[in-house]
């Protein structure tokens, strides 16, 4: 464990976050320093069911089209696989289970296979049914899951993540923040090292 920390705001529906991690995943290969998953409310008002992007930005298919294809030339260049997304979802149960995971290992394969799962596969990350998959892909147990998601027992911890969110003033996703000090977006690899380096983060 380092004595480094970076802290990253996340949501497995924002496809900012989506394209974020990929570069954060880069720079723990070069920087001694650990990452903090935090998770944020994008969309917390979202029904079980989902909400269609065309709702949810007020507009037409076209540009709902038009954002798709952005998103997907941008993934391209990081490797990244991506379908056209219809629907956005409710995410606080798969971020409730994303942090018990996290709990048991903080480098678990989980926060990929959400993200796999809503921005490639299309599920809605929001059902029980979706997320005990995720959990079993992930080499999880799936009846402490379902135990999990029954009793709501990271409730709490997700409660001090949205908490954090406020108090830190973040306000949208990603937004990395280390040594009191923030910078937000989909940042390309070069800025975020520039960020680390400037306050002296050793590298490996």
């Amino acid at each position: 464990m380092s004595s480094h920390k970076l802290e990253v705001f996340t949501d497995y529906v924002c496809p900012w976050c989506y394209l974020g991690d990929s570069r954060v995943k880069k720079l723990i290969n070069i920087f001694d320093i650990d990452i903090e998953i935090i998770h944020f409310p994008l969309h917390p008002d979202t029904p079980k069911e989902g909400k269609s992007l065309l709702d949810l930005f007020g507009t037409n298919q076209e540009d709902i089209d038009k954002k798709n294809q952005k998103m997907k030339n941008l993934m391209s260049h990081e490797n990244l696989p991506y379908s056209n997304r219809t629907h956005t979802f409710n995410s606080r149960l798969a971020q409730e289970i994303g942090s018990w995971a996290q709990s048991l290992d903080n480098k678990t394969s989980i926060h990929d296979n959400f993200f796999e799962a809503y921005f490639v596969k299309g599920l809605n990350i929001g059902l029980k049914s979706v997320i005990l998959e995720i959990v079993t892909k992930s080499g999880l147990d799936e009846k402490d899951a379902n135990d999990i998601i029954k009793n709501r027992t990271f409730k709490s911890s997700v409660d001090k993540d949205w908490q954090k969110s406020r108090t830190y003033g973040v306000t949208g996703v990603p937004t990395y923040i280390y040594n009191n000090h923030s910078v937000v977006g989909a940042q390309p690899i070069e800025n975020l090292i520039e960020f680390l380096n400037h306050f002296g983060v050793p590298r490996l």
